[in-house]
């Protein structure tokens, strides 16, 4: 998900930059939300676990998705099925994002610590390379979604701000301790209203537990779909969250994100777009001096799991207080 939200700034940028340009965007239908505010932009949802499966069906992709005409391909995603699916499109000119593999893997084991380029960047490198220049310096982003009363309901106090909380990440080391973001919510929800984000079974009976514990917090996960959802991220005043793509959700709709690393660091390109480099907490390195231990936090040794940890409660507080009352426009 983090991936597919991190396009959306720079297809943005490019359709704004060239409006004479039309785009297909080819992924799974469960993101299509994501691209709903884009201008000469279609959506093309693959069914990647039916009609879609397979070299035969990535052959039928390839067949439906020659009727949109297309001049060239930009492969933003750079794996085994979107290089199968280029071999049927021979006569096309195709680019496919650098990953930079070989300076992420420097990063990692220690050899260089430096900031590395965004994936944005990456991205939009793609289209220049295809003859179409992108500048990512003045953004812009859709207009806050209007709220229906359902989306209402999860907004405790109209007068108080709103804070978007998304605790999980893919691996656990990436993850904030629960018991200490318990104490986190418990805090902020004097002040603010708090909305809780989360995906799968154990998540919604986490954040159940989390909403009956705090008055002021309400949890989404399971309750709304991604274009409610996204509607409903597009009205918060702030994201708190992790190494993970709600923190992406909320940056392609302009809201101000502040991220918590743990093993994984932004130097790897993986920051939220256009969020100022003080709104990402790190992992203390003179306790953890080994990270990042990987790019996408599945690789630690041990005594690293709860490295995030090591970032104080009231330094997160305090920055999610002073982010939220700050005039500073992302």
């Amino acid at each position: 998900m983090g991936d597919v939200a991190m396009t959306v700034p720079v297809l943005r940028a490019l359709t704004e930059q060239h409006p004479d340009l039309k785009l297909t965007v080819v992924s799974k239908g469960f993101f299509k939300p994501c691209f709903k505010s884009l201008k000469n932009v279609d959506f093309f949802a693959a069914d990647l676990r039916g009609k879609h499966k397979g070299i035969l069906g990535l052959y039928k992709l390839s067949k439906a998705l020659q009727v949109y005409g297309f001049d060239a391909v930009a492969d933003l995603h750079n794996v085994l099925r979107s290089k199968i699916l280029k071999v049927f499109f021979f006569r096309k000119k195709i680019i496919q994002i650098d990953k930079g593999r070989a300076e992420k893997k420097a990063l990692t084991s220690g050899k260089r610590f430096k900031q590395l380029k965004t994936t944005h960047q990456r991205y939009a490198e793609v289209f220049e390379q295809l003859g179409y220049s992108i500048d990512l310096s003045l953004p812009s982003f859709p207009e806050k979604a209007k709220l229906t009363s359902k989306l209402k309901s999860f907004i405790s106090n109209a007068n108080n701000k709103t804070i978007g909380i998304a605790p999980f990440a893919a691996h656990k080391s990436k993850m904030y301790p629960l018991d200490k973001m318990e104490e986190i919510i418990a805090e902020l929800s004097h002040e603010y209203n708090i909305i809780l984000f989360g995906g799968d079974k154990r998540e919604i009976e986490i954040l159940k537990k989390f909403e009956s514990r705090h008055n002021n917090a309400q949890s989404v996960a399971g309750k709304l779909n991604l274009e409610e959802e996204l509607d409903l991220i597009s009205n918060l005043d702030v994201m708190l969250s992790m190494d993970s793509g709600n923190g992406h959700l909320a940056a392609m709709l302009g809201v101000k994100v502040i991220t918590i690393w743990g093993v994984t660091h932004p130097y790897t390109g993986f920051a939220p777009f256009n969020q100022p480099e003080d709104y990402a907490l790190v992992a203390d390195r003179e306790e953890y001096p080994l990270t990042p231990t990987s790019v996408y936090g599945n690789k630690f040794p041990k005594g690293y799991e709860n490295a995030s940890g090591s970032i104080a409660i009231e330094e997160i507080v305090s920055k999610v207080k002073v982010v939220i009352t700050s005039k500073a426009v992302i």
